[in-house]
């Protein structure tokens, strides 16, 4: 049996670095060649620039967590390919975050991200939306034409993932007007398909197009989509958990930011899902439009931590990436890619400890 090597947490981060100095030269070289007053927006979107275009001491980080392009190229790697091959996944996985980022910005009215302003509100709404449709452009063209043979199926990878994207985005934005009890009211399982849509999908994508291009096979590409949309899933959840008992400072967010807004997110929902006095008092709390920002946020995290806190969705992140371990277990993948994919998973996880 071939032995696994074990990545330690404290090593990954070497992981990160690798995939990112091979990815960002092919997505800076992007944004070159669009008009100036683009280039300098998308530059924004990334974090490698002020709004006025000036370069960020730390812009070789400026692509946020790297989970999308670290995957692709991992994913690469462990079907037997070389970790160049998968450089054209990594950029298009990075144009489509980018794009639904700073569209997701505009629709949740969101002023800040990574400690600055958004798109959005550095530059305006219209230049923000064409600040976006421009990311995805660039994203359909970077999979059609460099992707060499692989093009159409390439192509169709991205298709999938932008119609469950859209698809995630809409579920996300009908949860608003539901109510937080009642038979209308969203449950756990319904926010679990959305989230493996909105946010799965792109993972996915990167995962499979990341594999296509490492040359595997169709059903190590259709293992590699499944596994990256788990992954995905778990990501989320860990996002649900820091978006309200995260540290500013790392999340980048207002305290309990989820909250704020009444997001119906995972933790809050398996808490109203487990019923008690503390869930009926949550319920009232998120749907009186009286209680000040402050109030809600102190008084909901108070009530989340009385119905177990963070325990209540850690589980899950854990069980999705062993669904995501499951689904390319059948197959011979690289030792160290394979470590390395295991220790992206357990670095999701460890994001909200």
């Amino acid at each position: 049996m071939t032995r696994v090597p074990v990545i330690p947490q404290d090593r990954f981060g070497d992981v990160v670095d690798r995939c990112r100095r091979l990815v960002q030269p092919a997505l800076r070289a992007v944004a070159d060649e669009l008009h100036p007053r683009t280039a300098l927006m998308v530059r924004y979107s990334f974090g490698w620039c002020g709004a006025d275009g000036v370069p960020r001491p730390d812009a070789g980080k400026g692509t946020g967590k790297g989970v999308r392009q670290v995957l692709a190229v991992l994913s690469a790697e462990a079907v037997g390919g070389r970790a160049q091959d998968a450089v054209p996944a990594a950029v298009a996985a990075e144009l489509v975050h980018a794009f639904s980022l700073v569209h997701d910005d505009i629709i949740d009215h969101d002023e800040r991200r990574r400690h600055r302003p958004t798109v959005w509100k550095a530059y305006g709404v219209g230049p923000a939306v064409l600040t976006g449709d421009i990311l995805l452009t660039l994203a359909m063209e970077t999979t059609a034409r460099s992707t060499a043979g692989h093009s159409e199926a390439a192509v169709a990878l991205l298709c999938d993932c932008l119609l469950a994207l859209m698809r995630g985005q809409t579920e996300d934005m009908a949860f608003e007007e539901r109510p937080w009890r009642g038979t209308e009211a969203v449950t756990p399982a319904e926010y679990r398909a959305m989230a493996m849509d909105k946010t799965g999908a792109l993972l996915g994508f990167s995962a499979g197009l990341g594999a296509l291009l490492g040359g595997g096979a169709r059903p190590q590409v259709e293992a590699f989509v499944t596994a990256g949309r788990e992954m995905g899933l778990a990501f989320q959840i860990m996002d649900d958990v820091l978006g309200i008992w995260g540290d500013p400072g790392r999340t980048g967010k207002p305290v309990g930011s989820d909250l704020r807004q009444r997001k119906k997110t995972l933790p809050v929902l398996r808490a109203l899902e487990r019923g008690g006095p503390s869930a009926a008092r949550l319920a009232e709390l998120l749907a009186d439009p009286t209680t000040t920002d402050g109030e809600r946020v102190a008084r909901a995290t108070e009530l989340l931590d009385e119905a177990g806190g963070p325990g209540l969705v850690l589980d899950e992140g854990r069980t999705a990436l062993e669904r995501a371990r499951r689904a390319v277990a059948p197959f011979s993948l690289c030792p160290r890619a394979g470590a390395e994919l295991a220790a992206l998973g357990d670095y999701l996880v460890a994001r909200a400890r």
